[in-house]
């Protein structure tokens, strides 16, 4: 407790609180600097998306523009002249809020907040906000707020406006005690190692459900992808359900996961994961992967890209790696993956009639629109054969009253070879682990 019968906890979050407000409708400026070569991606489609991740949290976008960035400065990202032209700007849309698309310094941040008289954040920032409004379960704020802490951890010399004061020592001679920026400082690292606690009882608790569905066991089906390539969209199509789908970043963030039925399988486990993003925070890297440690449990990973976006190159890239990061991607236990090549209906006849002979003379990608429905059948087929593909071979040894049994076999199964011989049947059969399991629980 300290003197003021608050708990360093509470305080902790109490100030986690406040230093990630922004309000809605607030007049903003975006800008993206644009360094070059450095970064291969299309600029206007990159700022399109920092006008997008605004939106997502209903900040009222009143000027964007693409400043580009020869030398970086130190104290202030931008030079003297592009200062002080964004600092007329700003005032001439009396914006509150400057959002820089890029990574900002604490000390670039403080000096630009002087210079231009407004609120800063940088990309990192804005996406932690819009995490923060999108986690609806307990154990996605728990990860929000982890990330957050982590990062205003090195921003504490702007963030909080009393860190001039000290606080008493204790007893007759216990000196000038120490700082409020210290304090600040051990309460966050308190509240830091709580969260991490909390986040592993959370990562075990899952770890057992994963467990248990596996000892079910039903097939996991993953859907990943870009923020806003159409995953939850496609989610809604094939499950029935009604998970948030918008045109919009972020639409959804904690996992979703429902029941379908595919061809050879009754039950099949469809999970709808968080999207990914160009250049996501590390924080939230490592906040989430409690989250998307799903993906590694799958046995299909089903990458949906939007074939229409300008960027889906940069876009499928950004996804690859951060796969390849988890380890769900280039390891010999690595599920199969499958791509959705999604939004057909928006692409031009030319680029429709090119994206559809790209899927038809590959292995492993259907060309859909979630939207209208078309494909969709396509990728339930494919799906299916690659749940198929890697199913075993098991063995059974069947008596004459057991054609029950036999003819379950015939229809949920794959039999290689058949030889009867004395009364009895024995056959090889390939099919899923599901399927095994469901055949061994079936009466004699």
């Amino acid at each position: 407790m300290t003197s003021n019968g608050i708990s360093e906890d509470g305080e902790a979050k109490g100030a986690f609180d406040a230093a990630r407000g922004i309000r809605v409708g607030t007049p903003t400026v975006v800008l993206l600097p644009d360094l070059g070569a450095e970064n291969a991606r299309d600029a206007g489609a990159r700022l399109d998306e920092a006008v997008g991740l605004s939106a997502a949290i209903a900040l009222d976008v009143v000027h964007s523009e693409i400043v580009k960035v020869r030398s970086p400065r130190p104290a202030t990202l931008f030079g003297t002249g592009q200062v002080e032209r964004i600092a007329a700007t700003v005032a001439a849309a009396e914006a509150q809020l400057v959002v820089i698309d890029g990574a900002v310094s604490p000390i670039q941040q403080r000096n630009l907040e002087k210079e231009l008289k407004a609120k800063v954040i940088d990309r990192t920032g804005l996406i932690l906000e819009i995490f923060g409004e999108r986690a609806q379960t307990s154990e996605g704020a728990l990860q929000v707020e982890l990330a957050h802490l982590n990062y205003q951890a090195s921003r504490l010399v702007r963030s909080w406006t009393h860190l001039e004061r000290q606080r008493g020592g204790f007893g007759f001679l216990g000196g000038p005690g120490e700082t409020q920026i210290e304090t600040d400082r051990r309460l966050i690292r308190d509240r830091i190692a709580k969260l991490r606690r909390e986040l592993e009882d959370v990562r075990r608790t899952r770890g057992l459900h994963r467990a248990r569905r596996q000892r079910a066991p039903f097939p996991v089906v993953a859907l990943v992808g870009y923020t806003n390539a159409g995953k939850s969209t496609l989610f809604n199509r094939l499950t029935g359900a009604s998970v948030m789908a918008e045109n919009l970043l972020f639409a959804t963030l904690d996992p979703t996961m429902r029941s379908i039925r595919l061809p050879g399988f009754d039950k099949v486990i469809l999970s709808d994961t968080v999207g990914f993003i160009s250049e996501l925070p590390t924080q939230l890297v490592a906040a989430f992967r409690a989250t998307l440690e799903e993906v590694l449990e799958a046995d299909v990973i089903v990458h949906v890209r939007d074939v229409a976006h300008p960027d889906s190159d940069a876009q499928h890239g950004d996804v690859s790696r951060v796969l390849r990061d988890l380890g769900a991607t280039d390891t010999p236990e690595a599920a199969p993956l499958i791509e959705a090549l999604n939004k057909v209906d928006l692409l031009l006849k030319d680029q429709r009639e090119s994206t559809l002979e790209q899927a038809a003379r590959a292995d492993d990608a259907v060309a859909i629109s979630a939207l209208t429905g078309e494909g969709l059948d396509e990728l339930q087929e494919l799906i299916s054969a690659t749940l198929q593909r890697s199913a075993r071979v098991y063995e059974y040894d069947l008596g004459p009253e057991e054609g029950a049994r036999v003819a379950w076999l015939y229809e949920h199964g794959d039999v290689v070879s058949r030889r009867d011989e004395e009364g009895r049947t024995h056959l090889r059969v390939r099919m899923s682990e599901e399927a095994r399991a469901r055949f061994e629980r079936r009466p004699a």
